[in-house]
């Protein structure tokens, strides 16, 4: 990676908001030396102690087939548009925002973009978003 490269950060799921983040990305942002970190925090079970082994199994396969199909479809949104970057799982993020925040500074990003959540403005405010 050139010294004059600007790594770029940005939050996905697999919403509609996150494509829009993506697409605000590509059209106001992106620059031809950037790299784009993705990154995802798969839902975390929650109360796993009250399901049977084979149920909590179910769950970690659909997290898992979940995560793939959004690891690919940005995949492929970065090739379409010739960004080059990489596609990260934050696992066990208690808190995404956190966590988001933690792996930019350490992948020493200097833009982080997020979509927002679906939430309206005041629920966004009151809630904050990621």
């Amino acid at each position: 990676m050139a010294a004059s490269t600007r790594k770029v950060l940005l939050a996905v799921d697999g919403s509609e908001n996150a494509e829009h983040a993506f697409d605000w990305y590509v059209s106001n942002m992106h620059k031809v030396d950037n790299f784009l970190v993705l990154v995802h925090c798969p839902e975390t079970l929650a109360n796993v102690t009250m399901m049977s082994p084979s149920k909590v199994q179910e769950v970690i396969n659909e997290c898992e087939t979940k995560t793939k199909f959004i690891e690919n479809k940005f995949e492929e949104k970065m090739r379409k548009d010739g960004i080059e970057g990489e596609f990260l799982r934050l696992e066990h993020a208690e808190k995404p925002g956190s966590a988001i925040c933690d792996c930019a500074a350490e992948k020493g990003v200097t833009y982080i973009v997020t979509g927002t959540r679906g939430l309206g403005k005041i629920r966004r405010t009151l809630m904050g978003s990621v």
